[in-house]
């Protein structure tokens, strides 16, 4: 039987197709005892093994034996049960990881917009709780500055002068700064300052509308809008909080076969994944 390719399983009436291989990835478990006729409570019937457990939690296990990665949806809360059943067929490193549910649940990332409007300027800080989201963000934004001529800031660009992109100011790994509207006007000419967000192509210069795009880029972006509130009413500064939900990355468990261990499979998660 142990030498059987593919293996068909019926767990609380849920089927399961998988190879002989993925169940003996711990050969100290009962699944891989089952495949050797080592477990009396599990036997082939119909060239099937009926298991009277939790058909959906073992699609977890499942999972975990074929990724040797534990990685469970953002929403996933039955930690004890799943701990329970992995403890039920003998994986003593999988339940070790379901133990310490904070290395798996879910985390949010902060955002922070901050806007305020000063006469014909705009100026934006955003400020984020992971350095690789403020990254990405300040890769998708730029800001073109010139001189040009007209009556109003709301004005479009003139297309006879060329617009000179500016390096945003980037404070600390954390938040990003920039600015849009006129800097100062003599006569009829003014030095403006227009952004742009990808994809959209537009060179935006006013501020609400700045705003608006940058807040629908980061909804389509995952992140949700938790909390809007005025920081200075004298400075009309307002600011905008957003949440996401990051997953953490599959916590990876690796199989060491080590002498006088007779195939018993040593657990330890890498270094990196300890650093977190």
């Amino acid at each position: 039987m142990s030498s059987r390719e593919v293996v068909v399983l019926s767990v609380g009436g849920v089927r399961f197709v998988t190879r002989a291989s993925t169940l003996q990835q711990f050969p100290e478990s009962r699944l891989a005892r089952m495949l050797n006729d080592d477990d009396r409570e599990f036997k082939p019937v119909n060239g099937e093994f009926f298991l009277d457990r939790d058909g959906t939690l073992f699609s977890y296990i499942m999972d975990f034996l074929r990724t040797l990665q534990v990685s469970l949806p953002t929403d996933f809360s039955d930690y004890q049960r799943l701990q329970r059943e992995a403890e039920f067929y003998g994986l003593d490193p999988l339940a070790d990881l379901l133990s310490q549910e904070h290395l798996l649940k879910p985390r949010p990332e902060i955002l922070e917009v901050r806007f305020s409007l000063q006469e014909m300027q705009a100026f934006f800080r955003i400020f984020g709780s992971c350095s690789t989201t403020v990254e990405t963000l300040a890769g998708l934004i730029t800001v073109f500055t010139g001189q040009q001529s007209g009556q109003s800031w709301n004005s479009p660009f003139p297309s006879q002068k060329p617009l000179v992109p500016l390096p945003l100011e980037r404070p600390s790994h954390h938040d990003v700064v920039f600015q849009c509207g006129a800097d100062y006007s003599a006569g009829d000419q003014f030095v403006a300052r227009y952004v742009s967000i990808k994809p959209d192509s537009r060179k935006l210069i006013n501020g609400t509308n700045v705003l608006g795009l940058l807040l629908d880029t980061l909804l389509k972006d995952g992140f949700r809008l938790i909390s809007t509130r005025t920081v200075s009413s004298e400075e009309k500064v307002e600011c905008y909080s957003f949440e996401r939900m990051k997953r953490p990355a599959g916590l990876p468990i690796t199989v060491n076969q080590t002498p006088g261990s007779s195939g018993a499979a040593q657990a330890k998660r890498s270094q990196a994944q300890k650093g977190k």
